[in-house]
């Protein structure tokens, strides 16, 4: 098993310190052709107008379809569960539509509303999940197959649909390694077959 990390923004390289600590092969994704190579491919947080205008200009958008295709899996954290989504507000922009939810973008506010807070999931039970919150969306629908796992003043936080899951939080820069272990168990799934 091989996971990739989109490597265009974005704190890509914590997202690769957490997989090297938990022992899995990984790779720097920058190029459409090696998503062929990975069972999973990690969406970083960052801007994500500035990852869509690249993942459109360099030709990734068929090969991520083809990746969740062949049941490929995927863990979107910040703006990386923006683009997983199938509509996206504040403003509108074009999704891969990977997961049957609604998010608004920037809703927390900007960098200086940045916090930090601990949810208990009913999923991965004690000790809470540490949480950081850094120009978040906010997820404002879920569709009827998506698993809400986590939640936080109201709002879904942390959801998974199939092989995809969408943290509006970034659990790469805690030492917190239960969601990167669950996306590995769904990429373990998805190089299985």
């Amino acid at each position: 098993m091989r996971i990739g990390v989109l490597a265009v923004q974005g704190d890509f390289a914590a997202h690769g310190r957490v997989l090297k600590q938990l022992g899995v092969s990984w790779c720097e994704v920058r190029h459409p052709e090696q998503l062929r190579e990975i069972s999973g491919l990690i969406l970083p947080g960052g801007e994500s107008t500035t990852m869509l205008k690249f993942l459109l200009e360099e030709g990734f958008w068929e090969p991520l379809q083809e990746l969740a295709h062949r049941g490929g899996a995927f863990l979107g954290t910040c703006a990386g569960a923006i683009l997983l989504a199938r509509e996206v507000t504040n403003p509108r922009q074009p999704s891969l539509g990977l997961m049957d939810i609604s998010v608004e973008r920037n809703a927390y506010g900007r960098q200086i509303n940045s916090f930090v807070d601990r949810v208990l999931s009913p999923v991965f039970g004690p000790p809470p999940l540490e949480m950081v919150y850094i120009r978040a969306p906010i997820i404002t629908r879920v569709g009827p197959g998506v698993e809400v796992l986590a939640e936080h003043g109201g709002y879904p936080v942390l959801v998974q649909q199939g092989r995809c899951l969408a943290a509006t939080f970034h659990p790469e820069l805690t030492d917190d390694r239960r969601i990167h272990t669950r996306f590995l168990q769904l990429a373990e799934a998805a190089s299985a077959r």
